[in-house]
């Protein structure tokens, strides 16, 4: 007859001692482990070989872990970085577009600096302006060459007005509007400017050309003395320009003269100082006062 298939651990001494020696091994391990509790609960250093030992012989295993751990992190991040650095490569180049943006608005700013530096050292002269004002056009490509001024009558220009950049002289005021006026440059066919040689006032004028430079034509004939790089300055005379204003400095000569290239470019001049007439600036402030007569016989 077969045994039933449910039969219960009682039919078996093996079962029975097996579940017997169990509880036995349960017990047993309960007892030890209160016993290591309180132990180390008084002695916290009391087992601390065996828990060194067991990480010693547990650190490979831990190692191969953090190792595969790290790895996964690592390609995490590839795969991340592999679909984001789209998005970090164009922000990255936006900044660096307005950085570049922002570095030239810099630089434009210290030139504009060091150009009004240059007109307040013009302003802070023996002779005051009458007004400091921008250059807003200019036909230096053309045969004629004119030039026009944000100033006007409102802000005391007349005519004849000499007009000059920190550079040296650019011209005189020719016609004038109530907000603007327009300029004759030193380099048009119908100006000419009484002039002098720095080094020792040898006396010429220099006639516009037509062609951005300008013909220095010496008062005497006979030898000539120019030499290229000397600096031309104005000579006072005619009562429009003040003497020692820089005009031109020698390039090559002529049987008469020299050609001469202005200092003051009016394509690349922004500011200008707009002076009164020379004539005006050396007149005495009010009629001279004679000796009075009264008491004498």
């Amino acid at each position: 007859m077969a045994a039933p298939s449910n039969r219960r651990p009682g039919f078996s001494r093996r079962a029975q001692y097996g579940n017997f020696f169990g509880y036995i091994a349960a017990v047993a391990g309960l007892v030890v482990g209160v016993i290591l509790l309180v132990v180390s609960t008084g002695n916290a250093g009391a087992f601390s070989g065996l828990r060194t030992v067991a990480a010693d012989s547990t650190a490979p295993a831990a190692k191969v872990a953090a190792g595969a751990r790290t790895g996964s992190q690592s390609l995490w991040q590839v795969l991340a970085g592999y679909f984001t650095s789209g998005a970090r490569v164009a922000r990255l180049e936006h900044e660096v577009a307005e950085s570049r943006v922002r570095l030239a608005e810099q630089a434009a700013l210290i030139e504009e600096n060091a150009r009004l530096k240059a007109m307040l050292g013009l302003t802070q002269g023996d002779q005051r302006p009458v007004i400091v004002t921008r250059m807003i056009g200019s036909t230096s490509s053309s045969t004629r060459r004119f030039a026009t001024i944000g100033a006007g009558t409102s802000q005391g220009v007349r005519t004849g007005m000499a007009v000059r950049s920190p550079l040296g002289v650019v011209g005189r005021v020719i016609e004038v509007g109530a907000s603007s006026a327009r300029l004759l440059l030193v380099t048009d066919t119908d100006s000419s400017i009484p002039v002098r040689r720095a080094s020792d006032g040898i006396q010429g004028y220099a006639n516009g050309l037509g062609n951005g430079t300008v013909q220095i034509r010496l008062s005497t004939t006979g030898l000539n003395t120019l030499r290229a790089g000397d600096a031309i300055v104005t000579s006072g005379s005619g009562g429009i320009y003040r003497p020692g204003e820089a005009v031109a400095v020698v390039v090559s000569l002529t049987p008469d003269g020299a050609i001469a290239r202005p200092l003051s470019d009016p394509g690349q001049t922004e500011f200008v100082a707009v002076e009164p007439l020379f004539e005006e600036i050396a007149e005495p402030a009010g009629p001279t006062a004679r000796p009075s007569t009264a008491g004498k016989r």
